[in-house]
């Protein structure tokens, strides 16, 4: 993935910046208690780091590490291609339309214009746009019931605490409070359509207008998701990340385990 010069330091707002240092920072002095808690918990429940970083895609295509209580098994990366036909964004109720060994008559009478030439053999139009989506859907992974989750990671996921080591990236400028959630790079390299980079020329936030609208609701749909966040980066201003850092807390305790 190609990754531009520019950081986000560089483009966000001197006051949203300013805002972003002065809230991350007390809130990680007022929170080091519950902070020291959760590591402990963890710790004692299973084998392996407190702590669980991901190289993340923010504004720009920014890539840079993400910080989270670990809430999973240690293998849990390792596990994503073995459960890819349960994510619960790559399910669709359209069949997929087959590759067709197409004659030269049914070629002719389609249209040039109607059909793709791919490695796999002659697509018609219409199956290669089934196809687009069905990938771009695909980018954002999340499963239901996720048996990859520890017994207090469900917890500190349902409460949102398993975010909190996120501060610590705001604080640095990886990240602002609110924003678009940054992608793991799987995810973002499928992103690559006219449709889909707008996202990314808003800020990676902690919190975000997908999660204060869609978040722990079944049925999620990729496209929605997208689109909320090219309407954040598109419109964002300092009163929308108040109303959105307002919603948080009730948004925050999820109801549906995905």
């Amino acid at each position: 993935m190609k990754r531009l010069k520019k950081n986000p330091l560089e483009t966000l707002p001197s006051a949203k910046r300013a805002f972003d240092i002065l809230v991350s920072f007390s809130l990680i002095l007022v929170l080091s208690p519950l902070l020291a808690i959760v590591a402990l918990l963890i710790r004692l429940e299973s084998k392996g780091p407190v702590f669980y970083y991901s190289y993340r895609v923010g504004m720009n295509y920014h890539i840079f590490k993400f910080y989270k209580f670990r809430s999973m098994r240690t293998d849990a990366d390792q596990l994503v291609d073995k459960m890819k036909h349960l994510n619960a964004y790559g399910q669709s109720e359209k069949g997929d339309q087959e590759i067709q060994e197409l004659t030269r008559d049914k070629i002719i009478s389609l249209g040039m214009e109607a059909v793709r030439l791919q490695d796999e053999g002659i697509l018609t139009e219409r199956a290669y746009e089934q196809q687009k989506e069905k990938a771009e859907a695909q980018a954002f992974v999340k499963f239901e019931n996720d048996p990859r989750i520890t017994k207090v990671g469900k917890w500190i996921r349902n409460l949102s605490i398993d975010e909190l080591p996120q501060l610590f990236n705001i604080l640095i400028g990886d990240m602002s409070l609110v924003g678009n959630r940054p992608l793991p790079l799987y995810e973002a390299e499928k992103l690559t359509s006219d449709e889909s980079i707008g996202r990314f020329m808003g800020p990676a936030g902690l919190t975000g207008l997908w999660q204060v609208t869609e978040r722990g609701k079944k049925g999620v749909d990729a496209k929605s998701r997208c689109a909320l966040d090219i309407h954040y980066a598109q419109n964002h201003n300092f009163w929308m990340d108040i109303k959105i850092l307002a919603k948080t807390p009730l948004a925050a305790i999820q109801h549906e385990n995905v």
